[in-house]
This record gives C-alpha cells, sequence and structure tokens, in this order.
C-alpha cells in the first residue's frame, strides 16, 4: 500500500467515523468502531473495516444499515473531500478484536492451568504475569 493510498484511507476513516455518527439516523446502527480502512490504488474503492459491539443479530443489522447507507455517505463525502472521484463503499465486518480478546482469555486460561500443574507457582504470579 503507498504512502498515498494510506493517508487517504486515514483521511476517509475519520471522515466516514463523523457522518455515520452524525447523518446516518438508521436505528439499526450500534455502537461501532471503524478499524481501518484500506483503499485501492486507483482510489475507486474503499474497504472499510468496522467492529461492532454487541450481538450477532446487532453486529448483522449495523453491517445492513451501512451497506444500504453507502450511497447517501458517499454524498456526505464529497464536499468534505478534495478528490475528483470519491470511492465506492464497501463495510466489511471486522472481528479481529473480538478475536484477540478470544486468544488473550485462552492464554489466561492456560497460565492459570499451568500454575495450578506446576508446584509452588503462587495465584499472585499468574495475576502478575496476566498484568491484572
Amino acid at each position: 500500500m503507498s504512502r498515498r493510498t494510506q493517508q487517504v484511507g486515514e483521511v476517509l476513516r475519520e471522515e466516514l467515523t463523523d457522518i455515520i455518527r452524525r447523518e446516518v439516523k438508521d436505528p439499526r446502527i450500534g455502537f461501532f468502531s471503524l478499524t481501518r480502512v484500506d483503499v485501492s490504488g486507483d482510489l475507486r474503492l474503499a474497504r472499510v473495516y468496522v467492529s461492532v459491539l454487541g450481538t450477532d443479530d446487532e453486529r448483522t443489522a449495523t453491517m445492513a444499515a451501512l451497506d444500504s447507507a453507502a450511497g447517501f455517505i458517499r454524498r456526505h463525502l464529497r464536499p468534505r473531500l478534495r478528490m475528483r472521484h470519491i470511492p465506492d463503499l464497501e463495510f466489511r465486518d471486522d472481528r479481529s478484536m473480538e478475536h484477540a480478546a478470544q486468544i488473550g482469555q485462552t492464554l489466561r486460561e492456560l497460565q492459570v492451568q499451568e500454575a495450578a500443574r506446576v508446584p509452588g507457582t503462587t495465584e499472585r504470579a499468574v495475576k502478575t504475569d496476566a498484568g491484572e
């Protein structure tokens, strides 16, 4: 990814977050975070990665609402960006934060199991290692 596409992606992420929070009035949109925006080399496509906090149904509803609002969002981007062509928006469900939390939980569980298995290891040492 070139420096230019990275810069455009970051500007898009900031502007998209603002537009979705302030302008899109769809009740299906829950608590979300735009984790990153990847822009194609020709700047015609932006893949917007969205992390949604909530149940699978809330995640599905939020993603559907964003997909249906893509044209509206692009129209609101036009006056904010100095670009010849506003990229098409493709929203993608980003579960990387959820996945990272699961990995962290698994590591903590393994650490507790290891502490129970090794004589002389205290619970305090396990908590200290886990960052608690």
